[in-house]
């Protein structure tokens, strides 16, 4: 795998976010060291704790739109079984995308409020791995001890063959040399210095060409290492070195360290999935969403076990990431939990009504009336879920779909029958 951590990200979007948190890093390390503390180790801890605790209000979003949308479904799936087989048929599927945009606004949403809440939160998740992943471009501090041992390594002619010849006798493989010309760039020298061990450090300081300056190496070694330290891990490191060195002398309680990375990386995923809301387990009989939902089920057992399988290999920072990340997206997947626990079905109606009554009055548009029928149906569904907490999916789905008919078929001169009325008022005025 090829480390290249020096150089920023090129990507739009990506590569701005990537420089901001890089920002934000920076001065997480630059508050603990007022402290006497130097460890990249716990700037990354603390960095996915405040990234993500500013992520919570987009969560919130797209959990609300999330458990509408569960409601949504016995709708939808009705219309789509209406003009099941008529794809060739325009002027059906015309009616069937008007029915379905109707259905999306007697709730208030939109039928791309999920996909907006993914489009911001995806750059930014992106960005972050950017700057855990390419620690020296973004945290200059980092950089900056590493400065005077690449100053004093590039001044030596030949700098870039003896290093080539260092990464291969060493097997480092996680790296490699971007050249200017026939030389290897000063920041690539910083990422072959980032991610050399203690032990690697001590056999470049011993290279004859580097004798000039070998306090120099050596005090920098001693820098990074100690900026690199976790629990006595280099983050910078793999884990399977640790676990390796184990069988040749090395430390046993280092190489257990190093394992509990992989396996903290995958328990931690594994409860946050747990955490998530998640959709009915069972068939409906659509055989394509059956398919999708067992892939779904698939992805969510096989994401976090290769989350362990790439950590062996990976360097423990990005481990460190992972873990750390899923802890808090499960936290605060809690409070989310609690607090979407608390909101009934109809305010959650209300809400979107009046975002949407301020989006309209902005384009100059009349506004447009709550249905009856919208609040008759979160009424409705309020006390399916109070009263069936322990039904399964199914049972609901259909008590969910009874009420709708019971709404729509009202006894004459019935509250709900007259609600009905000044509901295919509105509607017959809005043709006009």
């Amino acid at each position: 795998m090829e480390m290249i951590l020096a150089t920023k990200s090129s990507t739009p979007i990506i590569g701005q976010l990537a420089t901001i948190m890089g920002w934000i890093m920076d001065g997480i390390y630059r508050l603990l060291n007022v402290f006497g503390i130097q460890n990249v180790g716990l700037c990354i801890i603390i960095f996915s704790i405040l990234i993500y605790a500013l992520m919570t209000p987009l969560q919130i979003k797209q959990q609300k739109f999330s458990k509408l949308s569960a409601i949504m479904q016995p709708e939808l799936q009705k219309i789509q079984k209406k003009y099941k087989g008529k794809n060739n048929d325009p002027a059906a599927m015309q009616k069937m995308q008007e029915e379905t945009q109707a259905v999306y606004q007697k709730y208030g949403v939109s039928p791309t409020g999920s996909c907006v809440q993914l489009a911001i939160q995806f750059p930014i998740l992106m960005a972050l791995y950017q700057v855990i992943y390419k620690i020296p471009a973004y945290v200059g501090s980092v950089k900056d001890i590493l400065a005077s041992a690449v100053t004093n390594i590039t001044g030596v002619s030949g700098y870039t063959d003896i290093l080539q010849q260092f990464i291969t006798d060493n097997n480092m493989t996680r790296v490699r040399l971007v050249l200017d010309g026939n030389n290897a760039t000063s920041n690539s020298v910083t990422d072959f210095l980032y991610a050399l061990s203690p032990s690697q450090w001590k056999t470049l300081a011993e290279t004859s060409q580097f004798s000039g300056f070998t306090d120099t190496l050596n005090s920098t070694a001693k820098e990074i290492s100690h900026v690199q330290n976790f629990f006595g891990l280099n983050i910078a490191d793999q884990p399977l070195t640790y676990i390796k060195a184990a069988f040749v002398g090395g430390s046993i309680l280092i190489a257990i360290a190093a394992i509990l990375i992989p396996i903290l990386a995958w328990a931690t995923q594994m409860i946050n999935l747990k955490l998530m809301p998640q959709a009915g387990q069972q068939g409906n009989g659509d055989s394509q969403q059956d398919a999708m939902m067992n892939s779904m089920k698939t992805m969510n057992t096989v994401m976090p076990l290769m989350s362990a399988v790439f950590c062996f290999t990976f360097p423990v920072g990005l481990g460190i990431y992972w873990v750390a990340s899923a802890a808090v997206r499960s936290v605060q997947q809690l409070i989310i939990n609690k607090h979407m626990d608390k909101i009934q079905i109809e305010d959650l109606i209300n809400e979107n009504m009046k975002k949407m009554e301020k989006k309209r009055e902005k384009a100059g548009l009349p506004p447009q009336k709550i249905t009856n029928q919208a609040h008759q149906s979160a009424k409705n569904i309020n006390k399916i879920e109070k009263g069936m907490s322990n039904t399964d999916v199914e049972t609901r789905a259909k008590k969910v779909e009874e009420s709708y008919k019971n709404a729509s078929n009202a006894k004459p001169g019935s509250i709900t029958a007259k609600a009905n009325m000044v509901k295919a008022f509105d509607e017959r005025n809005k043709k006009k």
